[in-house]
């Protein structure tokens, strides 16, 4: 499975919550797969959610939602985010800029809880880096 997301603004929410510690290129690879893998099967639930509703167009809504924030405000690029919304989804389906968004937001709130747990998982390891293996231990200890 190829990664839509880059990886430059998963390392950038990873510094965000790392303090002093560095971040490895693996890491931000491993938390980039893992808000992949998040997002496509937010867009299936929401995609059902719109289906129940008799609508083939996803919104901010559907992704539990009630305010969207603004565009600017957010780390993680709308467009990736769009073609992870679709990757497990039937093409029929539209995603609306507001549901862009709005699930842009909610993968940045979990990246942003992966990420704090990697950094304190790698300070408790005694280690300068955040490493992938924080990424995956966090996952084996609350997933």
């Amino acid at each position: 499975m190829s990664v839509e997301l880059p990886f430059a603004p998963v390392d950038s929410i990873i510094r965000r919550n790392a303090g002093d510690l560095r971040v490895s290129a693996d890491a931000a690879e491993e938390l980039a797969r893992r808000i992949q893998e998040h997002g496509s099967a937010l867009a299936v639930e929401a995609a059902d959610r719109a289906t129940a509703d008799g609508r083939k167009t996803l919104m901010a809504a559907d992704f539990d939602v009630e305010q969207v924030v603004d565009r600017g405000e957010l780390e993680l690029p709308v467009a990736p985010v769009d073609r992870i919304a679709r990757l497990r989804i039937d093409d029929r389906y539209r995603v609306s800029m507001e549901a862009r968004i709005a699930l842009a937001d909610v993968l940045e709130d979990y990246a942003d809880n992966v990420a704090s747990a990697a950094a304190t998982l790698a300070r408790h390891a005694d280690r300068r880096t955040i490493q992938a293996e924080d990424i995956e231990t966090y996952f084996a200890l609350f997933a």
